[in-house]
């Protein structure tokens, strides 16, 4: 392993991180990770960042720039916010460590770590700092405080951060903020340990605001320069009458400058402060752990000991560049392969580990710390992930993917239940369905088996079949089971949402009982699956909730909730994005419809009319429908194609939306590279135009047979381009649809474009 470190430090050290407007990638790119551009998705609600973090890493270290001044344009006390940095604001207010990338919720975003000269100040209002000069590859982040003249560069280990600042000759200092962040959580404590170095921890959690989804992060804090000064700082509360006459501090940030013990609070901070000579740099190390300080010491002197800024940075891209390269792409253009790399990119960052160098971390829903000889991931933001993100893992990261399903069981032991939307141990319940379902299930129909199978379906049992007040999964079952569907019994209760969510898990459990021999229970799954006819109705031909009494809901719309309005039944979208959901019996809902010529018409007019919304999940697997109809195939890679090229570009909005933790790369991944899983539980892929001329996918000769999948296409101009014909190793392919199998044991396909 020393071997190896030392072989990347050699052959990355000297590669240049790249600047220019906008993040953009150097002009001689010989690696993947040289087309990546992390501010790719940072505005335009994307919600990623350009933050510092090495693939799966637990520590990512991000620029803060959403709070203390009105020159920004968002901020995240003024509306509804989830992302530490935004492209377009201006004012920089520190580095926060550990932290989501492309979500929808406020969260984490904390430990702030900031340098300042002059005076020390630490109110953030008054110590935040506009920037130029940002610069941002994988593993890097660097920026210039114009205020301070002070340069700033950030890099990570999987679970440590290193800051470096170089200052101006003077008064200079080190903040540390507590205090702040996107969590709406509070409370924290400091402790000095020495003069360069504190400890601590901070209650994190509150995600999508449910009240008791918290959970604290502990770390250990160093700087590599004696201080001249150090202290504390605790906003005091404020006071009345005689009292706040008492006490000049009321109401205002206290600095303790000979305090040295514990300090706690909602609002603390400390600072080092130096006499630093011109250009002098000052190196910051940062290790966290969801355990303990002892395990974010260990974690801090395992990753870092020995190593400075450079070497850190060198091993983070070398990381980064092993795992891009995993899937080589040539011809295309440079933005084709900046898109695509930078998908890729996001792609890697949720799931993370969660446990320290030692295997331990907090077990799921429970004070108790256990211990992993593998990878225990987190952050699974199931609702998202289920339809496309795994299956890409699956294929290209099967050793992970295994370990993300074991963490899945795993957590079903300590808790009782498989994840739904979790978050460093804690159960969110953010979002509907059951979707651990189906990403167990497609993964053991891809041949990725060595977990407990059983205790998988004996999971998947409870939560289909428990009556609803016993089921943290599916609260509404006790109606989805009596009637089939999910009434309306509340104004916005999302019940529509629901039912077609638990179908969709249903089937793929279906499929998983008639796998294992269960053919009485797989009947019954897959008749549940096709409940999703209630909610047809001929009136509108769409989707329509239903009441209590089995009456349609009225008065119906259904482009009510367009625009994230509330709409009943519904949950982030209208009914036009919900009704062709229903992946798993594509032709049962076209009979239902009339058959193939009114499904397709309906179906193309949502893409004619602006119906499609290309940032939201239910939908995203529209464009795959045609190509279940001999002669429509053409829609799918007319409209792929589109789709590529108008929402997913090299600029700062160049993702539709939130990413979703690597969903809407994982969309953009696949279109790419030529095939898409349009139906999570069935290991199959719908065929749709390349837009390279050769894609080569590395695999994993654990889990495959054949080393490598190539790609090849003879897409010679720009432009929308059809298939003409496929060939599979050299033998014409008649079908637009490909299995599992055999993609992977295909070795060579060929689209022949016209």
């Amino acid at each position: 392993m020393k071997r190896i470190l030392l072989t990347y430090t050699l052959a990355f050290a000297l590669l240049p991180v790249y600047a220019g407007e906008g993040g953009s990638p150097p002009a001689d790119k010989s690696l993947p990770v040289d087309y990546v551009d992390p501010f790719i998705g940072t505005t335009n609600f994307g919600t990623t960042n350009p933050g510092a973090v090495c693939p799966n890493g637990m520590m990512s270290v991000v620029p803060f720039n959403v709070m203390g001044s009105s020159e920004n344009t968002y901020d995240k006390d003024a509306r509804w916010w989830s992302t530490p940095y935004e492209y377009t604001n201006c004012f920089f207010t520190g580095y926060a460590h550990v932290n989501l990338s492309g979500v929808g919720c406020p969260e984490l975003g904390s430990l702030l770590l900031m340098p300042t000269t002059g005076e020390l100040n630490v109110d953030y209002r008054e110590y935040g700092s506009k920037y130029k000069d940002e610069q941002a590859s994988p593993g890097y982040y660097s920026n210039y405080l114009t205020k301070y003249n002070v340069k700033t560069e950030v890099s990570a280990t999987p679970r440590t951060s290193i800051a470096r600042f170089t200052f101006p000759k003077g008064k200079s200092h080190i903040l540390l903020n507590l205090g702040e962040g996107l969590t709406n959580e509070s409370g924290a404590m400091l402790r000095r340990v020495s003069d360069c170095e504190v400890e601590g921890m901070k209650l994190l959690g509150t995600f999508c605001y449910n009240p008791q989804a918290v959970f604290p992060i502990y770390f250990v804090m160093r700087v590599k320069k004696v201080p001249s000064a150090t202290g504390y700082w605790k906003r005091q509360r404020p006071m009345t009458g005689v009292e706040a006459e008492w006490d000049a501090d009321q109401g205002k940030y206290k600095l303790y400058t000979r305090y040295g013990k514990e300090i706690a609070g909602d609002d603390i901070g400390t600072y080092f402060s130096f006499e630093t000579e011109e250009g002098e740099q000052v190196e910051v190390q940062m290790g966290v752990s969801f355990v303990s300080i002892e395990n974010a010491r260990l974690n801090l002197n395992r990753e870092q000991e020995g190593k400075n800024f450079e070497q850190i940075l060198a091993e983070a891209r070398a990381k980064w560049n092993d795992d891009l390269s995993r899937i080589t792409v040539e011809g295309g253009t440079d933005a084709q392969k900046t898109v695509f790399y930078t998908a890729l990119y996001h792609l890697l960052i949720h799931p993370n580990i969660l446990q320290d160098v030692n295997g331990e971390y907090p077990a799921m829903e429970s004070d108790k710390i256990m211990t992993t000889k593998g990878d225990r991931y987190t952050v699974f933001s199931l609702w998202d992930t289920y339809r496309n993100v795994h299956q890409l893992l699956t294929l290209v990261y099967p050793e992970r993917q295994m370990e993300m399903v074991r963490t899945m069981l795993d957590m079903y032991r300590e808790h009782g239940w498989l994840p739904k939307w979790e978050l460093y141990g804690r159960e969110t319940l953010t979002m509907e369905g059951d979707p651990s379902i189906p990403v167990i299930v497609d993964t053991w129909m891809k041949g990725l088996r060595d977990f407990d199978v059983e205790l998988a379906y004996e999971a998947m049992y409870k939560s289909a079949t428990l009556p609803g007040a016993d089921n943290l999964m599916r609260p509404d079952n006790d109606d989805y089971l009596s009637k089939g569907y999910v009434p309306l019994r509340e104004q916005y209760d999302n019940s529509v949402s629901h039912a077609l969510e638990y179908y969709i898990a249903d089937f793929a459990l279906s499929r998983f009982a008639e796998a294992l021999g269960k053919k009485k229970e797989a009947e019954l799954f897959y008749k549940r699956s096709l409940g999703y006819k209630h909610y047809y109705s001929k009136e509108f031909g769409t989707f329509r909730p239903i009441l209590p009494d089995g009456t349609f809901y009225s008065p119906f719309n259904p482009r009510q909730g367009e625009n994230f309005e509330p709409n009943p039944g519904f949950h982030e979208g209208n009914s036009w994005n919900y009704t062709f959901y229903v992946p798993h019996d594509v032709y049962g809902l076209a009979k239902l419809m009339g058959g193939k010529k009114p499904f397709i018409d309906k179906l193309q007019m949502v893409f004619d009319e602006g119906l499609y919304d290309p940032a939201n999940e239910p939908d995203i697997a529209y464009p795959y429908l045609f190509s279940y109809f001999k002669g429509e195939e053409w829609r799918t890679q007319k409209e792929t194609q589109r789709l590529l090229d108008k929402y997913f570009t090299t600029k700062p909005d160049g993702i539709p939306g939130n990413d979703d933790t690597g969903t809407m790369s994982s969309w953009a991944i696949f279109n790419m590279i030529g095939f898409y899983p349009d139906c999570p539980g069935l290991p199959e892929y719908t065929l749709t135009t390349p837009v390279f001329d050769k894609v080569t996918i590395r695999l994993d000769p654990k889990w495959y047979k054949e080393k490598e999948l190539v790609i090849e296409s003879n897409r010679a101009q720009p432009g929308t381009l059809y298939i003409n014909k496929v060939l599979l190793n050299g033998k014409k392919f008649n079908k637009y649809r490909i299995t599992h199998d055999e993609l992977v044991h295909g070795q060579h396909i060929y689209f022949d474009l016209k």
